[in-house]
């Protein structure tokens, strides 16, 4: 015995409204999704890069970086770093470190210590030098 039922015209126009609602409200929270990106905040923050180039420091020594009086990096020949800082003065100090390589072992030296002012959204590089006094930071250009 075959029952075929008819749908009721109350029920085929509800869940055509119902559709449509979820379309109507679904396109909705996409454009709002949309509209986000375009609302970020400022860059709260600067960048500094602080390289270290072969010529530079004639020691194979590997070279620490202290931010804030914290060792914050190590640098090898020929490497580089970066830090996301927040805006402000900012103390950057160096010193050999102990290592692996025969006569590293940091010295009776009073390492200096360079004061950097950095703004929001600033790139700053500089690049590790070395004179009669000891180990200083050198500005450097990006060559991006």
């Amino acid at each position: 015995m075959l029952i075929v039922s008819q749908a009721d015209s109350s029920t085929f126009t509800s869940g055509v409204s119902a559709m449509r609602w979820s379309a109507v409200s679904l396109f909705s929270i996409l454009g709002f999704l949309a509209i986000a990106p375009a609302t970020q905040a400022d860059q709260d923050y600067g960048i500094l890069i602080i390289s270290r180039e072969r010529l530079e420091v004639a020691t194979s020594c590997e070279i620490g970086i202290y931010v804030q009086d914290r060792l914050a990096g190590r640098l090898f020949q020929e490497d580089s770093v970066s830090f996301n800082l927040p805006p402000g003065e900012v103390s950057i100090r160096l010193s050999t470190l102990r290592g692996t390589v025969v006569g590293c072992e940091p010295g009776m030296e009073a390492p200096r210590s360079t004061k950097i002012q950095l703004r929001s959204g600033d790139i700053l590089k500089y690049r590790i030098a070395a004179d009669l006094n000891g180990m200083y930071l050198k500005k450097a250009d990006l060559n991006y």
